[in-house]
């Protein structure tokens, strides 16, 4: 179905108002505890009886409507089945973006079983690792992505974990491809697509784990993050509200639907409320405002990324003639957020903040420039969340004299943490951890305000207003936000290591002026001279795009401490300004090389005269 097939006429709701917002968001969200076994699936399948013929996912490639979505899903549901797939038994899904993507992840885990939705810009040894995290019995993958499956075998071994999957797992494939692996798209053909029946129908509680999403985290290689279908729906629901979504709405998603945000709020938000997804595969700042006039749409979901570089683009006839009513997302920076707003004729925008494993959230419903958002006093209750002192140095909380840790004041910066509750009403208080219970562990923090309490770390530096809005100061530990990505410094200084005659690396990433989060800054001892275009090409295939070092230097030998940890506060507070003892490059994507990071190169950078 395309754009044009779709009824103009249709008037979504104008107006809006923060506090019906909050209550609609309370409202939806308070069904969850009540129907235990309606799921977000069971939500497709209400809408799909009543308005089985409406548009649910639009694309260039291919759409849906909500009852073949119902259908599609109904066969991924039966293939779990027919191969023997229950609770507790994990599917891996490698897919770019498109409606088939959604479709089978919510069939398989209506059958009980978990699917682990895996980063497609991943090869090579991290790949194996989010693998193994998660140990699937079976694993699809889209037939353009084969070759970073085929990448695991080559790939150097990281630290601590096995080359290879421990247990093979068997791999399908969707779409055309190479022989040898046994097709799922028509697998999924042969099976019935009508309602499941209430005897062929596992039973599935939204207290079971759905999903797996990745996350970076603050300690370097991906976590597998396990997502409950409560969790799901809260986020589904909650957005829902939220945005006042409807059926006459369309929203524009051209995040990685292997994020949550990308992947989740964004389907859950206008799915929940009978209305339209329109999935484009990637970003495109050249072609965002023709495709949101293209597909009227209503809503967009933004990261600060995207929109700064919407803001570098050529005006365009299109980012006027638009019908949007709203957009939503989180890191828009308040160096842009009234040009980004006045410059497109943004009605509204909704920032947010939350962390993919995290109970911490917040709203910036009353639009307040720059800030993450905030909790309204009567919901405090319900949502605890507190900004705790921190030491940069020993990257820990600070305790007081009886070892509890101390609020800070109005503008002081902390970090902010949340309060972990069980409870069957409050879904997005939860802590649901990781694939690791080591490392679920690692992210609570106990005995923080009163004896046995526990508070979920977000791993995020913080301040607040005495209005009690929340702004965003910094990121804790290695873990680094470029280009709207986590990029871990254990991964990369893994794969500069890989690199023929490289002794050590340290990453880390530095403030660069026009930059949204900190670009990455490799220190490199290297054995032998360093050849820079191989060196490059080496990254090109073994890192996305958003994780190559900006900045190189190179130096003959590296100061670690009395136990042989590197120190990098030094060299982050040096930045990548030119040293007279160390060679430094920068990484010249127009030009495809590392190239000598001169005195006039560096002015330019300082004065934002170069696009990132």
């Amino acid at each position: 179905m395309s754009a044009a097939h779709y009824d103009k006429a249709r008037t979504p709701g104008t107006g809006f108002s923060p506090a019906k917002a909050w209550a609609r968001a309370l409202e939806l969200t308070a069904s969850i505890a009540r129907n235990p076994e309606r799921l977000l699936s069971s939500l497709i399948e209400e809408w799909a009886a009543v308005s089985g013929d409406a548009p649910a996912l639009l694309s260039a490639g291919e759409s849906m409507t909500y009852r073949q979505l119902a259908e599609r899903s109904n066969q991924a549901t039966r293939w779990a089945i027919r191969n023997g797939l229950a609770r507790g038994d994990t599917v891996c899904l490698l897919m770019p973006n498109r409606p088939e993507y959604l479709a089978i992840w919510l069939g398989i885990a209506r059958a009980g079983c978990t699917v682990a939705l895996l980063n497609t810009n991943l090869g090579g040894a991290v790949l194996a690792h989010s693998v193994n995290l998660v140990v699937p019995k079976h694993l699809i993958v889209a037939a353009e992505l084969v070759d970073q499956l085929s990448s695991v075998a080559h790939a150097p071994s990281v630290p601590g974990q096995v080359r290879d999957f421990p247990k093979t797992p068997r791999i399908w494939l969707h779409g055309d491809g190479p022989s040898g692996f046994d097709r799922f798209d028509f697998e999924l053909e042969r099976l019935p697509a009508e309602t499941l029946s209430s005897a062929e129908r596992p039973l599935v509680t939204v207290h079971d784990r759905a999903l797996y999403l990745y996350t970076s985290g603050t300690t370097g290689l991906p976590k597998a993050a396990s997502i409950s279908h409560a969790r799901l729906l809260h986020w589904s629901l909650w957005f829902a509200g939220m945005l006042q979504t409807g059926p006459a709405d369309r929203l524009y998603d051209c995040l990685p639907m292997y994020h949550s945000v990308g992947g989740i709020v964004a389907p859950g938000a206008v799915l929940a409320a009978g209305g339209s997804l329109v999935i484009r595969k990637q970003f495109s700042a050249s072609r965002f405002w023709q495709d949101i006039v293209q597909w009227d749409c209503t809503l967009f979901q933004y990261i600060g990324e995207l929109c700064r570089y919407l803001l570098h683009t050529p005006e365009n006839p299109s980012e006027h003639r638009h019908r949007l009513r709203m957009c939503c997302g989180n890191g828009l920076g308040p160096d842009i957020w009234d040009d980004f707003k006045s410059r497109f004729h943004i009605p509204r925008i909704l920032e947010f903040y939350a962390a993919t494993e995290g109970n911490v959230s917040l709203f910036n419903v009353e639009e307040k420039s720059g800030s993450l958002g905030r909790i309204p006093p009567y919901l405090a209750h319900r949502f605890p969340t507190s900004l705790v002192r921190f030491d940069i140095e020993t990257e820990q909380p600070v305790r007081n004299e009886h070892g509890f840790c101390t609020r800070t004041a109005p503008h002081e910066t902390g970090e902010a943490i949340g309060r972990i509750f069980d409870h069957p009403t409050n879904a997005g208080s939860r802590y649901e951890g990781y694939s690791s219970s080591e490392e679920s562990e690692e992210k609570i923090l106990r005995h923080v305000f009163e004896p046995g309490d526990s508070w979920f770390r977000t791993g995020d530096l913080m301040r607040r207003d005495e209005q009690g809005y929340f702004y965003f100061a910094d990121r804790i530990g290695d873990t680094f936000r470029w280009k709207g990505e986590n990029v871990s410094t254990a991964e990369v200084s893994t794969v500069l290591c890989a690199f023929r005659g490289i002794r050590h690396a340290v990453v880390y990433g530095v403030a660069v002026p026009g930059g949204d989060g900190r670009a990455g800054m490799a220190l490199i001892v290297p054995g032998t001279e360093l050849d820079l275009a191989a060196f490059r090409s080496h990254l090109c295939d073994r890192l996305p795009e958003y994780a190559h070092p900006l900045f190189l230097r190179l130096r003959q030998q590296l100061a670690t401490t009395a136990t042989f940890k590197y120190t990098k506060h030094n060299l982050v507070r040096e930045g990548f300004h030119p040293a007279a003892a160390d060679a430094v490059y920068f990484n010249d994507r127009q030009a495809g090389a590392f190239v000598p990071l001169d005195a006039d190169l560096y002015q330019r950078l300082q004065t934002g005269r170069l696009r990132l």
